[in-house]
């Protein structure tokens, strides 16, 4: 007797129900193309099949916080410490708590993330925000009067036009008075010194930098200009040691990461720069013409010819000065 195929009707299909391990490895996939809006929606499925699992929710924050959704981030950690003490919430959570300008409360998760975890994954991180934050502060610290807080700003935005437009001559005297009109404001120094160097005083610049770096071996700023003398005066082992210090800090503030951009992108590490460039928030940086004309290059740079011309014309509507100049990456 012929046995007839067993009828398979749809309520016999076992379906195929994922553990929460595939919804958050797709959202980590997603995370790393950048697809924050797709990663999202992963990881949240991850959560769901397992609300307990503290990795699914950290790893959402992480991204929240790369959209720049701070509060939310936030939230995702809190819920996780109520249930679970998940000892990298703590840095996760000053870390967002520092991109909103509360460095207090940075300060205190830090602190409380290092105590639990002194050599957890996220130390050197942990130090490197806590030096940050004392830098903020530190700025913060300098009390002006109004009418002094008017007349620096003056002396500031002139300077910085100046040096924008690489008008180094120009800038000079500005700087060299804002320096003993304001001689606690230590920026003017590291602007002075990049002035000095691009006016033919290269030794006397370099000297400079040097002895503030030896008096605060973290400062971003001297890292940043003697990457760049260097670089210029072709020292490839003195410029490495500088560069380096670089591609390894990763700063809170926009204008400190366009700094270390620019400088990526002046000195041919267009790949390292492109990806610096491409994490900023261009509404904070558009003022500067140094941001149109370094990332156009970086993007020329990395086969992005049609972004890179975007990046450029939209840099000459804004500053006009730059009409006057020809493709940046033309004279690479």
């Amino acid at each position: 007797m012929q046995v007839k195929d067993k009828e398979i009707k749809p309520n016999n299909i076992i379906p195929f129900v994922p553990e929460g391990d595939f919804y958050f490895l797709k959202g980590v996939e997603f995370f790393q193309k950048r697809k924050f809006d797709i990663a999202i929606k992963w990881m949240k499925k991850a959560t769901e099949m397992d609300p307990d699992e503290p990795l699914y929710k950290c790893q959402m924050s992480i991204v929240y916080t790369e959209i720049g959704s701070y509060h939310t981030a936030n939230q995702l950690l809190t819920s996780v410490l109520q249930s679970n003490d998940y000892v990298d919430c703590y840095y996760l959570i000053a870390n967002n708590y520092a991109h909103l300008g509360l460095l207090n409360d940075a300060r205190k998760y830090t602190n409380l993330y290092l105590e639990k975890e002194p050599e957890g994954d996220f130390s050197e991180e942990a130090l490197s925000l806590l030096e940050l934050i004392d830098i903020d502060e530190e700025d913060d610290d300098e009390d002006w009067d109004l009418e002094d807080e008017d007349e620096l700003l003056i002396y500031q935005e002139t300077a910085f036009y100046h040096l924008e437009n690489m008008e180094w001559e120009k800038a000079l005297p500005i700087i060299e008075e804002m320096m003993t009109l304001f001689p606690e404001h230590s920026m003017a120094k590291h602007d002075y010194t990049q002035a000095l160097f691009f006016t033919g005083r290269e030794q006397e610049a370099i000297d400079m930098e040097e002895t503030m770096l030896q008096e605060d071996p973290n400062s971003l700023y001297s890292h940043i200009n003697l990457a760049l003398f260097y670089y210029e005066k072709k020292l490839k082992q003195e410029y490495e040691n500088h560069i380096q210090a670089l591609i390894n800090i990763y700063p809170i503030h926009e204008q400190q990461k366009l700094r270390i951009a620019v400088t990526l992108s002046r000195t041919g590490l267009h790949e390292e720069a492109y990806t610096r460039f491409r994490m900023l928030s261009k509404s904070k940086v558009n003022s500067h013409l140094s941001y149109f004309k370094w990332y156009s290059v970086a993007a020329y740079k990395n086969g992005d010819t049609d972004k890179s011309v975007g990046i450029w014309e939209e840099g000459c509507r804004r500053h006009p000065n730059l009409i006057k100049e020809e493709e940046p990456w033309n004279n690479l």
